[in-house]
Parts: C-alpha cells; structure tokens; sequence
C-alpha cells in the first residue's frame, strides 16, 4: 500500500514511515504543502497521512487536491487541536477516515493506515 506522510517535523515523519515500513508498506515522507502536491500529482496513493497544522501550508487544499487527483484515497488527520473534536472536520474533507490526536503511538496509526487503506480495496 502507498501511504504519504505529509508532516513538518522531519525526525517525527521519519519515525511514523520506518514504522509503517516495518508494517510491509511503502511510505512517502514530504514537510510541505509543495512536495505534497508534487507527490500527488505523480504517485497513486491508497493513504495521505496529514499533519492537520502543517506551518505556511494548507492542509485543506492538501485534501482537496489529493480528492480531486485520487478521488479514492483516504485521508487520515493528525492534529494536536481539538478544534474539530465535533467531527466537522469530517464535513470540510469529504475523504476523511479518521483522526488522531498528538501525539500518536506509531502502532495506531499504522492500525488506522491499515483499517481504510485496505477497507477501501475490499
């Protein structure tokens, strides 16, 4: 399964790919809004993992654009704010299959990476 990890912190993206490699999958890691883009429009992703509060980027045009690009894809939400903790997160990104609140153990995001990347394939 092809994942993309769009997250700014450079050693905590690489910890979640090496986990997710262990896992038999093959992860992406990117640390802007730029490179993701990049990524999307050249790679076929089954998961974009994304860092809800990415710095000087968009998160939500990082969604829209994967949406329109993959309209299969599904999108897992990383975010240390409870901004959304009413689920309205999950009316603004349509490809939205779930969140996890920071800081995340590796074994369950790549649990919920497991559970919609291959649900979608069933």
């Amino acid at each position: 399964m092809h994942i993309l990890v769009v997250e700014a912190n450079k050693e905590l993206g690489q910890i979640w790919c090496n986990h997710l490699k262990r896992q038999g999958e093959t992860p992406v890691h990117v640390t802007t809004e730029d490179a993701a883009i990049d990524a999307l429009r050249f790679t076929p992703f089954d998961v974009l993992v994304l860092d809800l509060m990415l710095p000087d980027a968009s998160a939500l045009a990082i969604c829209d654009y994967a949406a329109y690009r993959l309209p299969d894809i599904s999108i897992v939400i990383v975010s240390a704010s409870n901004f959304f903790s009413d689920g309205s997160l999950f009316n603004l990104i349509p490809n939205a299959r779930g969140m996890l609140h920071t800081p995340v153990k590796p074994d369950d995001l790549a649990a919920m990476v497991e559970h919609y990347g291959r649900s979608k394939r069933a």
